[in-house]
């Protein structure tokens, strides 16, 4: 019963309406039959004909008692009358509950199918506010289709006002965006610029021939304060353009993506002496932006290779399709012991793991934050949980799209 309720096609407000009306018109009905038959049955009772005694005419009219011989006692005149009276008593319950009935069901049913016509007019501009609100939500991208309003016209009733509360609704998260665009617009050039002729000035004064050790010391210093500033702000930009979800798609596999970035981050792990394997690897297909996508699992592996165990450490990676519907990528490391109430922190913007193992001062805090924003541009999803004897497990879920990579 239970699971019936549960996958049961709800019934729609116009049809709840058309049965509520369509509900009420017929208990009128059936009060006003009631009342008609009721007030019908005092009438006859009050008007009836009057018995013929011997020796009197009565009031019957027509009625053959009234002509009938002396012989004809009172009590026989009675029990014909109240025959009578039954009859007509049946003949009139008959008629009511048949005809009353029939055309009450008649005119019930055009009262419903009326009411259906009057609701649906009715509704009508909560079907273009609900129409509107689907286009925008299924935009291809979050702050696309918020140009589009709703602009109902009609009476000032609470559908109208209702729809005008939309449109000032949508037109601030229009203008939300649009500010968030050029911020960064402008973020990209005033802030890269800088950095980019400080790092030329630097580089100038460090190639000079009359540098000394010291200014060559501080220079590679500078730069390297430089280089981060650059990696931060890099980050901050792709932050930003990557919390709304994509436009533009192409068919990707992962797994080509994890080849690739696994050959890229070879140096830094040979480095730090941390072991890279592969568990698995499958074709993931999946639509997405490649350069984002690379960013993604570059963000993992680095995250893996930093927070980890000098000297002796691994990183192992998997990818996989699942259950036909989902693309899975999975990154685990060795590293030191975390627990579950730490995890969501992980996600924050600027927070790093505070542990002598990690080498993560290198970064700027931004590496799984960018993930998570990635993932959901691309209608995913990344959960990270800790490993059994230190490290993390991150799993990364995407949908699943075989017929775009093997036309």
């Amino acid at each position: 019963m239970k699971r019936w309720f549960t996958f049961a096609r709800p019934i729609s407000l116009r049809a709840r309406l058309t049965l509520v009306y369509g509900g009420l018109f017929l208990i009128a009905g059936m009060v006003l039959l009631a009342t008609t038959y009721v007030l019908f049955t005092q009438q006859l009772d009050r008007s009836g004909p009057t018995l013929v005694t011997k020796g009197k005419n009565t009031e019957a009219g027509d009625n053959p008692l009234s002509q009938a011989a002396d012989n004809v006692t009172a009590k026989e005149a009675e029990r014909w009358m109240q025959a009578r009276q039954r009859e007509l008593d049946a003949a009139a319950t008959k008629f009511f509950i048949t005809q009353g009935g029939l055309a009450l069901i008649l005119v019930g049913g055009a009262a419903a199918g009326f009411g259906w016509l009057i609701t649906g007019r009715v509704l009508t501009p909560l079907h273009q506010v609900t129409a509107t609100a689907r286009r925008i939500a299924s935009a291809p991208a979050a702050d696309r289709g918020l140009h589009e309003r709703i602009a109902l016209r009609g009476p000032a009733d609470e559908v109208k006002e209702l729809a005008d509360t939309f449109d000032t609704m949508v037109e601030r998260l229009d203008r939300s965006f649009e500010g968030q665009r050029r911020f960064v617009a402008n973020a990209s050039h005033e802030l890269r610029t800088p950095l980019t002729l400080g790092r030329a000035l630097v580089e100038v004064a460090m190639h000079r021939k009359t540098a000394c050790d010291d200014i060559k010391q501080l220079g590679e210093y500078l730069l390297e304060i430089n280089s981060r500033h650059e990696r931060l702000i890099s980050g901050l930009l792709l932050l930003a353009g990557s919390e709304n979800e994509l436009a533009d798609r192409a068919p990707v596999d992962l797994a080509d993506i994890i080849c690739h970035v696994m050959a890229q981050n070879a140096m830094e792990a040979t480095e730090a002496k941390i072991t890279m394997r592969v568990e698995a690897m499958e074709e993931t297909p999946t639509l997405g932006n490649a350069l984002l996508l690379e960013r993604l699992i570059h963000n993992l592996l680095e995250n893996a290779i930093r927070h980890n165990i000098s000297s002796h450490g691994w990183v192992e990676v998997s990818s996989r399709v699942k259950n036909g519907e989902h693309v899975e990528v999975q990154v685990s490391n060795s590293g030191p012991e975390l627990t579950d109430y730490q995890m969501p922190t992980l996600f924050e913007p600027f927070h790093r793991a505070n542990t002598h193992l990690s080498r993560a001062s290198k970064g700027a805090g931004l590496g799984l934050s960018i993930v998570r924003s990635i993932a959901h541009a691309h209608e995913g999803d990344v959960v990270i949980a800790p490993r059994q004897g230190g490290g993390l497990v991150a799993t990364l879920t995407m949908p699943f799209h075989p017929e775009e990579l093997n036309p």
